[in-house]
């Protein structure tokens, strides 16, 4: 009898081994991505689907997220494991500079670099406005409350002294599009690697005008307060209708882990998304990833780089600055 039941017990415990419980012992983590419409929800739900297939025992989930400073509050806290904040926001919030948030957020490692995120600033090209200083006393969508996008447009507007002028309202991307073709607002705001689809949408049903956001920065000294903004044009023919360049400016957006987050996961997830086969699924999952890639690495990163990031770059030849250490 003792043998039988030790034959029985032996074979539940392989059971139980083998069945779907025991894939519950995979490491779950949560990537804060971005609202509808824009390109951190990308990147998001695309990296996550290819870790959860291609890292074995670990599952990420996107979650959706207003953007940037959501993103970095979620990683600092820790509940959220990866996210994307751009390297403006994560300067400013290590030193504790963000507007009206004087804590320091040292907890968000940066992993990568992903893309430029160039800020659009759409009208109607029916609308008569041709210059930003043309905005006071209009409707102006900078982007959900809490994201990166409405945190740039305050730098900006504020510098050119227009933030207190406007009548800013904070609403996602794709509601905004929508919001323009209605007359519901006069202007959109959006920081967003390009081509971004809440633009397409816009110019889809109707003929818009990007404004020139560099001539009024370098008058109010936008580019000596905020080092991080680098001017840039994004081309004609980006968007429908748009048919010269138009100046603006980026910020990098980065994929940033919390300290609390494996060096080994960190470095798995990097050598997969980093490698041949992940850099083109990237760019499959939006255009603006083919910016991506080793060479590319660090570019933009002023704070400190997570350890399984500085493993993994290191041994792709790359020098990790003072900064970044």
């Amino acid at each position: 009898m003792k043998r039988i039941s030790l034959y029985v017990v032996a074979s539940l415990v392989l059971v139980f081994a083998m069945s779907p419980l025991a894939a519950m012992a995979k490491e779950r983590l949560a990537f804060s991505g971005g609202p509808e419409g824009g390109t951190f929800q990308y990147y998001g739900n695309g990296i996550s689907i290819r870790l959860s297939n291609n890292i074995e025992n670990v599952e990420v989930s996107n979650m959706a997220s207003a953007g940037s400073l959501e993103n970095l509050r979620r990683v600092n806290a820790g509940e959220a494991d990866f996210g994307i904040v751009y390297s403006g926001d994560t300067y400013l919030a290590r030193v504790g500079k963000l507007t009206e948030d004087n804590k320091e957020y040292t907890k968000v490692k940066a992993m990568a670099y992903l893309y430029g995120a160039p800020a659009h600033l759409v009208v109607k090209a029916d609308s008569g406005i041709t210059k930003v200083e043309e905005l006071a006393g209009k409707r102006v969508a900078v982007g959900d409350p809490g994201s990166g996008a409405a945190a740039s447009a305050e730098r900006f507007f504020r510098s050119v002294g227009l933030w207190d002028k406007m009548n800013v309202e904070f609403i996602g991307y794709s509601k905004a599009a929508s919001s323009l073709g209605d007359n519901l607002i006069d202007a959109m705001w959006v920081f967003a690697g390009y081509p971004n689809a809440s633009i397409i949408q816009a110019a889809a049903s109707n003929k818009i005008r990007l404004l020139d956001l560099v001539e009024p920065g370098e008058k109010s000294g936008f580019f000596r307060d905020f080092p991080f903004y680098t001017p840039l044009a994004i081309p004609a023919g980006t968007y429908s209708g748009v048919d010269t360049d138009t100046p603006s400016f980026q910020d990098s957006a980065l994929w940033v882990a919390g300290e609390h987050v494996s060096a080994d996961v960190v470095y798995k997830a990097l050598a997969d998304i980093f490698s041949t086969e992940g850099l083109a699924y990237m760019v499959k999952a939006h255009g603006s990833a083919k910016e991506m890639g080793v060479e590319n690495g660090l570019k933009g990163i002023v704070t400190p780089v997570h350890p399984g990031a500085i493993k993994f770059w290191e041994e792709k030849g790359l020098t990790i600055s003072s900064e970044q250490k």
